[in-house]
């Protein structure tokens, strides 16, 4: 079989059937650009999203749950814990939010090879004052440097600086906070805990997440200032905020650290399983309707060659006439529909590259999102790779049958027919 003569011919087919060559390649080349463009929208859309949620995650985290003891007196009878006993009105167990040997476990967790870094952190619901204003909130001491290595909180402040907060006595606020008080940096707050303690912190930065509950209550502080605002000693911490290397690992590593440190533990798959799962959605869609296009664009193909075998019986059985085998006639109409495949899907990738980056410089500007300022795109090689990768495919197989049907025809029957 020569190849480079197959290839030959069917370059010379595919110039006499130029406009419809030029057709079917135009859909191939409009699928491909559509898939590139919504995948990588999409894509970008998802980073997003995961940078708004999950990003401000940890994949795992170590706390204290307010919640029923699991052991009640009664079971611990010899008369009554083979029974089965209907307890009413039971009371959490106060074991308090702290979390005992918080530094001790805070130090074995950092020379785990596993993890990247561990962030501790006191989450207190407060009150805050404004004259005669009072709002109820939420107000979080942070090691500010390690939230800041794991969470990049500087990304959400639209004023201020997040280092700011190392000095004593400061706090960083929600805007819708800000707005509802009408405050600014450099004012005033007074904050009171739920023990009744008061204290006077000054203003050095304005957050901004993009969520509405979480912008009008939510608050920072460094975790000595509130330490000192609830009057608890330094060692106080009522979270543990892991970050790991390998976030597939998070769920058992969650279990490995209940079962450690006799404490609650969550996993970000668990916090954050709706959001992925509309994520999830978001992907499939997008590919959905970018293979629709390419099988479209392949019914297209498919009925171009249909059309050309029809039109060149003559050619073909001259071709068999003169020593082409079935095998060489069959190779070189898919040889057609890959150049059709090949071409399309080259300049898809380009104009979906394209589209991609004129939607990429759109400006997207909403209160909601401040560090937002374009459209989100993903540029990943991956939508790339399966863009042309499928395009191969579905202009193969649409090429495919009616090869076969070429390979199949009679010299003998088309020249005694004319």
């Amino acid at each position: 079989m020569n190849f480079k003569l197959i290839i030959n011919i069917a370059t010379h087919l595919l110039r006499a059937r130029l406009k419809q060559t030029i057709v079917a390649a135009v859909g191939v080349t409009f699928g491909i650009a559509m898939f590139i463009t919504l995948v990588s929208f999409m894509g970008g859309m998802n980073d997003l999203l995961d940078g708004l949620m999950l990003n401000r995650t940890p994949h795992v985290r170590l706390y204290n749950e307010i919640k029923p003891s699991e052991v009640q007196p009664i079971m611990l009878s010899n008369k009554y814990k083979n029974s089965t006993n209907f307890i009413s009105s039971v009371k959490p167990k106060d074991r308090g939010k702290a979390i005992y040997n918080s530094q001790a476990i805070i130090h074995y967790l950092k020379l785990d090879k596993r993890i990247i870094d561990v962030a501790p952190k006191i989450t207190e619901p407060v009150f805050f004052n404004s004259g005669t204003i009072e709002i109820s909130g939420v107000i979080n001491g942070i090691d500010v440097l390690a939230e800041e290595k794991l969470f990049q909180l500087s990304d959400y402040i639209i004023a201020g600086k997040v280092t700011d907060l190392i000095q004593n006595n400061s706090i960083i606020i929600g805007k819708g906070l800000a707005d509802k008080m009408l405050l600014s940096i450099g004012d005033i707050i007074k904050v009171t805990s739920a023990k009744g303690d008061l204290a006077s912190l000054k203003i050095v930065g304005i957050s901004q997440i993009g969520i509405a509950d979480i912008d009008n209550t939510m608050s920072y502080t460094s975790i000595s200032t509130a330490q000192k605002l609830l009057g608890e000693p330094t060692n106080y911490v009522t979270d543990i905020q892991v970050k790991l290397w390998d976030i597939t690992t998070a769920p058992a590593l969650a279990k490995e650290f209940k079962d450690k440190f006799d404490l609650d533990t969550i996993d970000y798959q668990t916090t954050n399983s709706q959001f992925e799962t509309g994520s999830s959605i978001r992907s499939i869609i997008s590919y959905a309707v970018g293979v629709v296009l390419l099988i479209v664009a392949g019914f297209g193909i498919y009925n171009i060659l249909n059309m050309m075998i029809f039109e060149k019986m003559d050619s073909i059985a001259i071709l068999k006439a003169t020593g082409f085998s079935g095998s060489d006639v069959k190779w070189i109409f898919i040889s057609l529909s890959l150049i059709i495949g090949l071409t399309g899907g080259v300049f898809g990738l380009l104009f979906g590259y394209i589209f991609s980056s004129i939607i990429d410089v759109l400006p997207f500007n909403t209160a909601a999102l401040p560090t937002v300022k374009t459209y989100p795109i993903n540029y990943n090689p991956l939508f790339y790779f399966i863009g042309i990768s499928f395009a191969l495919v579905t202009t193969t197989v649409a090429g495919l049958f009616p090869a076969l049907k070429a390979s199949k025809i009679d010299p003998v029957e088309i020249i005694r027919g004319k």
